[in-house]
């Protein structure tokens, strides 16, 4: 994607100017401009997708290792497309339903992700996602592998809107704890449904209504069943292409982009934000968005991230599969949180041939974060080289509506999309006021794209 989508105007009167082109903030821009909002979408930076960009194998060592010479035995740069923030998109998840609803979908190919594991036992165990699958699992004994199986089919079969299908229970009120509790799931088989599939971060959620939590492990069974291998898929050549597809949406609906544009003040009256000022010019708004990195004194520093950046000539399970997510509970190695373990491949475009990318991931609980990876980098194997990132997350003060200005969050240590999505409809609502019906048709496309 070009710098040039559609020649700049930087004294023109636009409805919201956008800083920053991660993936939230390009799938925001896309949106507006398909409500028919007049954007404008600036970066500091000379390339698009900010934290979520995709690097080749050159671009990549300069920014980790800066001066250290690339080895020959890894393989060309080109062919490698390493993201600085690895996530699986789930197959019949938020961001799914948003490449579909604005049609971007169209600019990316897909491949399903091979596998989805949990380590139990200090090791990777296939996650069951329904009661036929439970049986047949190696992570539970057979007294266990029924009771789990009967909740799987509850979960299955379970329609908020048919009473029929509640057991009596209302799961408004019924907590989590006390809906496995009524299964009479032991620790180990609460710790994979949680974490595994309905993709909690902490325990905090067991003592919540179920009802979310049963949605969520709907979603990931429904997700599984449409490809069969895992609920996940990934694009091909990295999510550097989510970005860019989102912001190639824009500029079809007249979105104006503008990269290498130093942001020097966000200009306010009255304590409202009417405007962006880049080398001298002024870009009037009704509203500013952004990551915020443009907001250093609007944010709040919410915790920290660590992850380790693999490079691999193997796989690392023993099916052998080139693609896979393996979260390992946080009681599994006496954490707060789980730890994420991500693994692509050439099959997906990011490596070289016979090259394998691992990322290992957690929130940092302590003054010692690369010691924090220790479980998910001993699932690896032989590692051909490695990289520590850590970075502090920081999420918004405030909702934006006061001041128009609208934050969005860092993104976080999970392996997967739905907290970004989440971010991303809040964000949406707290800009226009409205929740996005995905039920309904898009807007009417522009004349030249129809």
């Amino acid at each position: 994607l070009h710098q040039s989508l559609s020649l700049p105007h930087m004294e023109d009167e636009y409805d919201v100017v956008i800083l920053g082109t991660g993936l939230t903030e390009c799938i925001i821009s896309g949106l507006l401009s398909t409500d028919g909002l007049k954007v404008l979408h600036m970066d500091r930076n000379g390339y698009y997708g900010g934290e979520s960009a995709s690097l080749n194998l050159n671009q990549f060592y300069e920014r980790m290792a800066p001066g250290k010479p690339v080895p020959p035995e890894l393989g060309s740069s080109r062919d490698y497309n390493i993201d600085l923030v690895p996530k699986f998109i789930l197959a019949s998840g938020v961001l799914v339903k948003m490449l579909l609803y604005t049609d971007v979908v169209k600019y990316l190919e897909f491949k399903v992700v091979e596998g989805s594991y949990v380590v139990q036992g200090g090791k990777p165990q296939k996650v069951p996602s329904t009661d036929s699958e439970a049986l047949k699992s190696s992570l539970m004994g057979f007294f266990e592998k029924r009771r789990c199986g009967s909740f799987l089919k509850f979960v299955q079969n379970y329609e908020e809107d048919k009473p029929a299908t509640h057991n009596g229970k209302d799961l408004r009120r019924v907590t989590c704890a006390e809906l496995f509790e009524s299964h009479g799931l032991e620790a180990n088989t609460v710790d994979f449904i949680g974490h595994a599939m309905a993709l909690y971060l902490d325990d905090t959620y067991l003592r919540q209504p179920a009802l979310e939590m049963v949605q969520r492990v709907k979603l990931y069974a429904e997700s599984l069943m449409r490809y069969g291998k895992s609920p996940y898929i990934y694009p091909l050549y990295g999510l550097g292409e989510l970005p860019q597809a989102f912001a190639r949406l824009s500029a079809v609906y007249g979105g104006t982009y503008m990269l290498n544009k130093p942001i020097e003040e966000i200009v306010y009256e009255n304590g409202v934000a009417v405007g962006v000022k880049s080398e001298g010019e002024v870009a009037k708004c009704k509203m500013v968005v952004g990551d915020p990195s443009y907001f250093p004194d609007k944010v709040k520093k919410g915790g920290r991230v660590v992850r380790a950046i693999c490079i691999l000539s193997h796989p690392v399970t023993e099916s052998k599969e080139h693609s896979v997510q393996i979260i390992v509970p946080q009681k599994q190695v006496n954490r707060k949180h789980d730890i994420y373990v991500s693994l692509f491949s050439f099959s997906h475009n990011v490596a070289a041939q016979g090259k394998h990318i691992a990322f290992v991931s957690t929130t940092v609980e302590t003054d010692q974060p690369e010691k924090e990876l220790e479980a998910g980098l001993a699932l690896l194997g032989a590692i051909d080289a490695k990289f520590y990132d850590t970075y502090d997350t920081y999420e918004p003060t405030a909702d934006g509506t006061a001041d128009k200005t609208f934050i969005s969050r860092s993104y976080d240590a999970t392996s997967h999309f739905e907290t970004t999505c989440h971010d991303v409809l809040d964000l949406y609502k707290r800009i226009t006021g409205k929740d996005i019906n995905f039920n309904i048709d898009r807007v009417q496309k522009p004349a030249e794209d129809q």
